[in-house]
């Protein structure tokens, strides 16, 4: 489908890329661009590309397909460094969470000519790093494209045929909405998850072991949120801030009537929230976004088995981490 893909980064998303796109055939080269000398070293030895070079400028140099897996904060940057090396006609993407913000920085820069494509493959395990990818991770997962009015048609038609040819379903959407519908799916889940094993790390010593000791699947499933890269997701909450908050100020809203029907014993009420949120968890499940199997679906067979992709709300985030 392209003659040279560029991946910026070799992260979790990057590697799952690289690895479909060897495994289908999609790309004749893959060039892979990190900053880090030790986690280029690790793609080389595990085979995910055909050529590696810390220079990103180099990378993208005669590519046609272009895709940016690096936390949201570094897009600028390399922008900057890369902008003169893109090849007229080229598609410029990315995987990141946030995409109006990204459309606000990297627009301006984009060089007449290359077709500017924001995406975001909403798949993705706690774990971080080359060695996490798999090439399964976008199968029947959602990519989300976020073109701006006026993009060329076959451009978004190719890059829409890519994801597709990677497992997943694809969908343009407004990049505005697309963060506010991120932000309660994806986000704040995220965000909660790191307040409630936060104030687990802030019991006392005695308390916390305990709490370790005896976790039950409702906690034990938030830690493995807040696994989640801490760099990619500093980034996210930064960069979607607006979207966020007023997300969270709903769930706020919400959190105070439930504290409110369990201090006064609203029954009723209780069982009738309660009865509405399952239903959704059932859509979930009739959507194909998650499997009615205990634990998120994942099998404990094999501890040492490659992560399966995760659905969260709705939509499961892009959790795990790129190489910044």
């Amino acid at each position: 489908m392209f003659n040279k893909l560029a991946l910026i980064g070799i992260g979790l998303i990057g590697s799952s890329i690289a690895r479909a796109t060897r495994l289908k055939g999609l790309a004749k080269t893959i060039a892979i661009s990190t900053r880090k000398e030790e986690t280029l070293e690790e793609a080389r030895a595990l085979g995910l590309g055909d050529t590696y070079t810390l220079d990103a400028a180099e990378a993208v140099r005669g590519a046609d397909l272009v895709i940016l897996c690096i936390p949201v904060g570094a897009y600028l940057p390399v922008m900057e460094a890369i902008r003169d090396a893109l090849e007229p006609g080229a598609i410029l993407s990315d995987v990141g969470s946030v995409k109006g913000q990204v459309m606000a920085t990297l627009g301006p820069l984009v060089p007449k000519g290359v077709h500017f494509i924001p995406g975001h493959p909403i798949a993705g395990t706690e774990h971080s790093g080359p060695a996490s990818g798999f090439p399964e991770l976008f199968t029947g997962r959602w990519c989300v494209l976020t073109p701006a009015p006026g993009t060329d048609p076959v451009a978004i038609d190719r890059l829409t045929s890519f994801w597709g040819a990677l497992g997943s379903n694809v969908e343009c959407m407004d990049a505005a909405h697309h963060d506010l519908v991120l932000a309660i799916t994806s986000h704040v889940p995220h965000l909660i998850a790191y307040n409630i094993v936060g104030t687990v790390a802030d019991l006392e010593a005695a308390t916390q072991s305990e709490v370790i000791k005896f976790s039950a699947s409702g906690f034990r499933d938030f830690t493995r949120i807040a696994a989640s890269d801490p760099v990619m997701w500093r980034d996210v909450f930064l960069t979607n801030r607006d979207a966020v908050l007023e997300m969270l100020g709903r769930f706020l809203e919400d959190l105070s009537q439930l504290q409110r029907a369990v201090r006064i014993g609203d029954g009723p009420g209780m069982e009738a929230l309660f009865t509405r949120t399952r239903a959704i968890r059932r859509s979930i499940i009739t959507a194909g976004q998650e499997t009615a199997a205990a634990d998120f679906g994942r099998p404990h067979g094999n501890a040492s088995a490659v992560p399966e992709p995760v659905a969260e709300v709705l939509f499961r985030e892009h959790g795990g981490g790129e190489d910044a």
